[in-house]
């Protein structure tokens, strides 16, 4: 399941630069696929296919946020999610909403670093 970052962020900035796959943006910051990856073009299997360097919206603009399609929970990297290991607050936790098994992460994170 990916992690998600909660309300209750104090927008410390510690968890940002921990994210090996560069999930995790800054509250009303736009972000790329691209960034922190070797992609080039991002296919969501519905016919639609968007350039990986092109921006897109920030999913909050009020707190950190964590990318749910390129959070792989540090699987591949360390042992744990490095975002929920430094956070001050305990606020990057387990999204109930986005479920995925340690083979899906690591086929994330190997999609998205080109291995």
């Amino acid at each position: 399941m990916a992690i998600m970052i909660t309300d209750e962020c104090i927008n410390c900035g510690a968890c940002e630069p921990e994210c090996p796959n560069t999930a995790i943006y800054e509250g009303g910051v736009e972000w790329t696929y691209a960034g922190g990856t070797h992609l080039e073009e991002v296919d969501y299997g519905d016919g639609t296919v968007v350039d990986a360097k092109v921006k897109q919206a920030p999913i909050s603009n009020e707190f950190y946020y964590i990318v749910t399609d390129k959070c792989t929970e540090c699987m591949g990297f360390h042992e744990e999610p490095q975002c929920a290991a430094v956070c001050p607050v305990d606020c990057c936790v387990a999204d109930p909403e986005n479920v995925e098994d340690e083979e899906t992460l690591l086929a994330k994170k190997a999609w998205m670093h080109g291995e």
